[in-house]
């Protein structure tokens, strides 16, 4: 390693978090910003709710500081530990809420995303979130959760595996079974269909 200084945008996740774990609030600041949206945009596409999205982004960050001493970092990327702890979040989410409620003031001064779409964008987006979520509510949920890591996410296998804890093996049976179980239940066309726009949700 040279002695140059990294800026925060060059610094790989592992190092950010290292310093964060050492009070450094800028590196923490910096992971938010590189990885808030993506875990905002997993959990709307679970629960089809732009508002409690934005709280249980705040929970989920929250958590990983507090998990802080079990992190698990694979090849310099954070994200899939974070797309676990969203995941287990929204499991909890009614007690996650509820232990976190005056710590999420915590995060309200990290910079804001992009502005918003317009509300009748927002509606429709949501809508559209809540006939898929519809759709495959038929899923077990370990089913759902291997499918919005690997389909909506783009996690690979081994990335899903970490974020769930569970085989790389177990990864593909589940989503070979949901895909199964999607062309049985609405047709193979029908569910090439649903594949599609699952894959082309409107990102905030």
């Amino acid at each position: 390693m040279t002695g140059e200084c990294l800026t925060p945008s060059a610094r790989s996740d592992e190092l950010l978090w290292q310093a964060s774990a050492r009070g450094d609030q800028q590196a923490f600041s910096q992971l938010y910003e590189r990885h808030a949206e993506a875990i905002y945009n997993y959990l709307f596409r679970r629960l089809a709710d732009w508002s409690e999205a934005e709280d249980l982004t705040a929970v989920v960050f929250l958590e990983a500081f507090r998990q802080r001493g079990d992190v698990v970092v694979v090849d310099g990327k954070l994200l899939p530990w974070l797309y676990g702890i969203a995941t287990n979040v929204l499991r909890n989410r009614r007690r996650a809420q509820w232990r976190h409620r005056r710590l999420v003031a915590q995060l309200e001064a990290q910079p804001r995303r992009a502005a918003e779409p317009d509300a009748d964008a927002r509606v429709q987006t949501a809508a559209q979130m809540r006939e898929l979520l519809d759709r495959l509510s038929r899923l077990p949920r370990t089913q759902r959760d291997v499918l919005a890591l690997c389909v909506w996410s783009g996690l690979s296998y081994e990335e899903a595996a970490l974020a769930l804890a569970i085989p790389v093996g177990t990864v593909r049976s589940r989503l070979a079974r949901a895909r199964a179980t999607l062309t049985e239940l609405q047709g193979h066309s029908r569910h090439k269909e649903v594949e599609m726009e699952l894959e082309g949700v409107v990102e905030k």
